[in-house]
C-alpha cells in the first residue's frame, strides 16, 4: 500500500482533537472515519474527499479536483483532490473542513446487529 506519508502526518495533526476518529487501511490507502462515517481518505498522493451531494458540482468546478471514479463510475458526493489542490495548510484545511462538515451533518448510524447466529436452546433430558 503506497500513500503519501507526509499527507498522513498533516491529517493526523488536523484530526488530533477528535476522539471519534478511526483510521483504517482501505482503498489501497488510509481512510479517515468520524463517528462511523467515512470522511476522507489518502489514495496514493491524492485525497478522496466526501463532500456530499450538495457541494459536489461546485467542487468539480474547482482546479485540481476530479470525479472520484475508483470503481470506474463517478460517485456523486466524493471527489479526488490532486496534490496541487492542497499544497498549503489553508487549502488542506478548507477541504477537510468541508468533509467534516458534511459527515457531522449525518445522523448517527444504528447499532450493528450481531452477526453471530443464536444457537437453539437445548432441551433438558429427564432421566
Amino acid at each position: 500500500m503506497a500513500f503519501d506519508r507526509g499527507l498522513e502526518e498533516r491529517l493526523y495533526e488536523y484530526f488530533e482533537t477528535r476522539n471519534d476518529l478511526v483510521v483504517k487501511k482501505m482503498f489501497g490507502g488510509l481512510c479517515y472515519i468520524l463517528s462511523e462515517h467515512m470522511c476522507c481518505a489518502i489514495i496514493g498522493d491524492k485525497i478522496m474527499a466526501r463532500v456530499g451531494p450538495y457541494h459536489y458540482s461546485d467542487c468539480l468546478d474547482k482546479p485540481h479536483v476530479t470525479e472520484m471514479d475508483f470503481t470506474g463510475k463517478p460517485v456523486k458526493g466524493l471527489v479526488y483532490i490532486l496534490p496541487d489542490g492542497f499544497e498549503s495548510d489553508a487549502e488542506l484545511k478548507y477541504w477537510i473542513n468541508l468533509c467534516v462538515s458534511f459527515v457531522d451533518s449525518l445522523p448517527p448510524k444504528p447499532p450493528k446487529k450481531s452477526k453471530r447466529k443464536k444457537l437453539p436452546k437445548i432441551k433438558e433430558i429427564e432421566s
